[in-house]
């Protein structure tokens, strides 16, 4: 099969890989489309460490290739997702709801890539399967199912860690992909007021689209005081850093009031030096203000609930689709997110069956 890897630190490509075999529990998954994240981009400039030649890739969906003896409840076939982590669900963490730091490891839910190989291949494997693949319902596409795997999925638990109270107020540092679906998960929570800091036009236009009441552009303001005129210069009860700048992380504390809390999912990992948190706003340590740093949970319950959501058309995702590819032009729709040419967002890449 071929699978798209980093052959080494700023090298990626195309190459051949024998098909992976199931384990008793595990499932082997022919895919059939996929998306690039950001954080592909991030593991290529070597921002996150792992062994050459490892497959790339943590959002895909696909049909049902092999299954291990053990797995229940899925047919070879059916048309599933699966979530960009993929935790045991047996573990102590996992059993305290912490499935993202699956085996008490940091980030331990996260094996696509970083502990094997990752999902931008034509078969992928994955662990646990009865607990972490999800059969996507009949009437939704693959297209909208992949949202579901890691972008809606990172967003909604942005927003859930901004834990809203209806009709509070709310700011959003970025509206990438996983922003656009913070702004989405803020509007379904009931926000009262959601100010979306976006200084790119067409992104500017989406997040509007997906419930933002007022955005900011930083390009022609200070963010910061911007929100804080208007809010009455009281500050919003919680904000959202989406993007991952020292610079977005320290905007957090200066516009969040004091008891508010601060919802943290943008990747940080590309700026070596420890974040700052300003001493003033953050009342030198007695603001009762709240920190929160997460993201995607997986598993098979958590897909259903967002499925549910584009089931009933409370959620479409896919405007936020600039772009789209078959796997023979992956090299180039990676460079383009590497580069973010042609104002690209997400691009959806289709694997041909006939190839596969």
């Amino acid at each position: 099969m071929r699978a798209f890897v980093l052959r080494k630190v700023g090298e990626v490509g195309v190459i051949e890989k024998p098909v992976p075999e199931p384990g008793p529990n595990d499932a082997v998954v022919r895919t059939t489309a996929a998306m690039v994240c950001t954080t592909d981009v991030h593991t290529m400039r070597g921002a996150i460490p792992v062994a050459p030649d490892v497959t790339l890739g943590h959002e895909a969906v696909g049909v049902v290739h092999a299954l291990g003896s053990a797995v229940e409840g899925l047919a070879e076939g059916q048309r599933v997702a699966v979530a960009g982590v993929t935790p045991c669900f047996q573990c102590d963490s996992c059993q305290r709801g912490f499935s993202s730091q699956c085996l008490g490891r940091m980030l331990g839910g996260a094996r696509f890539t970083n502990r094997r190989d990752g999902n931008m291949a034509q078969y992928f494997l994955v662990n646990n399967a009865q607990a972490n693949l999800a059969p996507i319902p009949e009437g939704l596409s693959d297209h909208k199912a992949l949202y579901a795997t890691d972008m809606l999925s990172t967003g909604f638990v942005a927003a859930e860690h901004a834990e809203l109270a209806l009709g509070e107020t709310v700011a959003i540092f970025a509206q990438g992909a996983v922003g656009l679906s913070a702004t989405i998960g803020c509007r379904l929570r009931g926000a009262g007021l959601i100010i979306a800091v976006e200084s790119v036009p067409a992104r500017q236009d989406l997040a509007r689209r997906f419930g933002a009441d007022l955005v900011v552009d930083h390009t022609r303001c200070d963010p910061v005081a911007r929100i804080l005129e208007l809010t009455d210069g009281q500050g919003v009860d919680a904000a959202i850093e989406a993007l991952g700048t020292p610079q977005t992380w320290e905007a957090t504390f200066r516009v969040t009031k004091p008891g508010g809390r601060i919802s943290n999912v943008g990747y940080h990992g590309e700026v070596p030096e420890p974040l700052k948190i300003p001493l003033e706003p953050f009342g030198y340590g007695m603001s009762d203000k709240q920190v929160y740093g997460g993201f995607n949970r997986g598993g098979r319950g958590w897909l259903r609930r967002i499925f549910r959501l584009m089931e009933t058309g409370k959620v479409d995702p896919t405007p936020m689709t600039t772009h789209e590819f078959g796997f023979d032009e992956i090299e180039r729709a990676f460079r383009m997110m590497a580069s973010k040419e042609g104002g690209i967002i997400k691009p959806l890449i289709h694997f041909d069956a006939d190839s596969a």
